[in-house]
């Protein structure tokens, strides 16, 4: 079974929508990469499935991007600090509009994660992100926990990072 199989099997046809996805952002031109979790699998030694698709797109691109996607058959919800997008599979899209985020395309990096040519933020925009995202006290335990996780994922692979992480976070990790 290739990465890809796996992953579709996994999300109930998940890389068909994120192979929508990718194939709508390259014809459009905009700037953009994945971030979250499928940015750590392709930094970690080992990938983790998973059905949240999370990317950032040129804040000056969000509206075009999000009406060529509806166009190819997403549904999407716009809420203050995301568009979210469903498609025809358990993945669930969401293009982050937060600020911390503007600059990560233009450092991102070519990537295959699951068998799907895509651009992922670099090794370093990554693990902010996931620190960004483990010190939001409006998300949920488990996800914090996760991000947590991620972060651990990032330095199993790559050691030098733990001694850029801010103190609260090597204080967590040390535990």
């Amino acid at each position: 079974m290739t990465g890809q199989q796996f992953y579709d099997w996994q999300t109930a046809g998940g890389a068909g929508d994120v192979t929508l996805l990718v194939d709508t952002l390259a014809k459009l031109g905009v700037n953009w990469c994945m971030i979250g979790g499928l940015a750590v699998n392709h930094w970690a030694e080992e990938p983790m499935a998973t059905a949240d698709v999370d990317l950032v797109v040129a804040l000056d691109a969000i509206t075009e991007t999000v009406a060529a996607l509806e166009a190819v058959g997403f549904v999407a919800e716009r809420f203050e600090w995301s568009v979210n997008l469903k498609g025809h599979s358990k993945v669930s899209v969401q293009i982050s509009t937060k600020e911390f985020y503007r600059e990560f395309p233009d450092r991102s990096t070519p990537a295959d994660i699951h068998g799907i040519p895509m651009r992922v933020a670099s090794l370093d925009d990554t693990m902010k992100g996931k620190v960004q995202a483990w010190r939001d006290p409006d998300r949920r335990r488990s996800k914090r926990q996760k991000d947590l996780t991620d972060i651990l994922r990032l330095i199993e692979a790559h050691p030098e990072l733990e001694a850029k992480l801010p103190a609260d976070v090597q204080q967590k990790i040390g535990d």
